[in-house]
């Protein structure tokens, strides 16, 4: 990482920070998430940090730093240092005396794990059976709930999910360095162009199937501009580049060498819309057919320049216009 790419980067986290704690302060969480508002913070900070600075080189960091090593050690390394990870979660439950050792040593051991698994690919650029286990790993997680217990409190559900693509992108950007999932938030304007031309085209046939199966409704109203921004940032970081990260960044470039663009698109999209299956009590068919052909145009926006900023930037238009004025 070039030391004025860093620079420029945490400048800027400094200030998303900034800004996300003066909203927790506004809003007075204390109460709902049991008080300890600063360590939650800390440990939200944490987990966010990792996806931020790996969207501007940390990953090469990384890996160069390793490499001074000799070739047995660099592996030894690589594998044992996501164990680092678990620092969020112990940040969170250590100051309320709630630490769950079982919960600790699932968050440190397993990325280790995982990354010995990763180890085994030769890093290789195509779809494997470690790549399978790996991902159905971090997706059964991740749908099940199961770490959802370790921030167990009404607003930090998005901290599991930041944590699995924290493992997410170590695995694949360091130990299996995966190329072309274009992971980068420096600012492209063919990402924004692209990423706002998907929602264009998505616009219209998504308003038109969402009303036609009762989907979505209308409910006409001005929010503030502060609110509008608040709502871009908090999707595009907390739900969109996790999500594009996953699906579009790991699973469709792994999967377009073995099945071609088209269908590896396909496949992409049919996964990514069965993961939502689970809104509300029971299957929501509505849900499900409406996520999939949005994964269509956001594999499209991806597919275009290989640039996850654009499929994050259609994948936000389309939560936020759809939380703001069509839920």
């Amino acid at each position: 990482m070039k030391r004025a790419q860093f620079t420029i980067a945490a400048v800027i986290f400094g200030f998303l920070l900034a800004g996300f704690w003066a909203e927790v302060r506004r809003l007075d969480l204390t109460a709902s998430i049991g008080g300890h508002i600063t360590s939650t913070f800390l440990s939200f900070a944490l987990l966010l940090a990792v996806e931020w600075f790996f969207a501007f080189g940390l990953a090469e960091s990384i890996v160069q730093r390793l490499g001074t090593s000799s070739a047995r050690q660099q592996v030894t390394l690589r594998c044992l240092a996501p164990s680092v990870l678990v620092l969020p979660y112990l940040v969170f439950a250590i100051p309320r005396g709630a630490l769950d050792f079982r919960y600790a040593a699932a968050m440190a051991i397993l990325p280790v794990i995982l990354a010995v698994i990763i180890e085994s690919t030769q890093r290789s650029q195509t779809f494997l059976l470690q790549d399978a286990v790996v991902l159905i790993t971090l997706a059964v997680i991740l749908e099940l709930r199961l770490l959802s217990p370790a921030w167990p409190f009404i607003g930090l559900g998005a901290l599991p999910k930041i944590y699995l693509a924290d493992v997410a992108l170590y695995l694949y950007l360091v130990n299996r360095r995966l190329g072309g999932v274009g992971y980068s938030f420096l600012p492209r304007p063919t990402a924004f162009f692209i990423g706002i031309r998907e929602w264009l085209f998505f616009l219209p046939l998504a308003l038109g199937l969402g009303f036609a199966l009762h989907f979505i409704k209308f409910f006409p109203r001005i929010p503030s501009a502060l609110h509008v921004v608040t709502a871009l940032l908090v999707v595009f970081l907390l739900t969109a580049v996790p999500e594009e990260l996953f699906f579009r960044g790991i699973l469709q470039n792994l999967l377009e060498p073995r099945l071609g663009p088209k269908l590896a698109l396909a496949i992409t999209a049919t996964l990514f819309g069965l993961s939502h299956f689970s809104k509300g009590a029971t299957f929501n068919w509505r849900y499900v057919i409406l996520a999939t052909i949005a994964g269509v145009f956001y594999g499209r926006a991806w597919q275009a320049k290989k640039q996850l900023l654009a499929s994050s930037t259609t994948h936000t238009l389309v939560d936020v216009v759809w939380g703001l004025w069509f839920r």
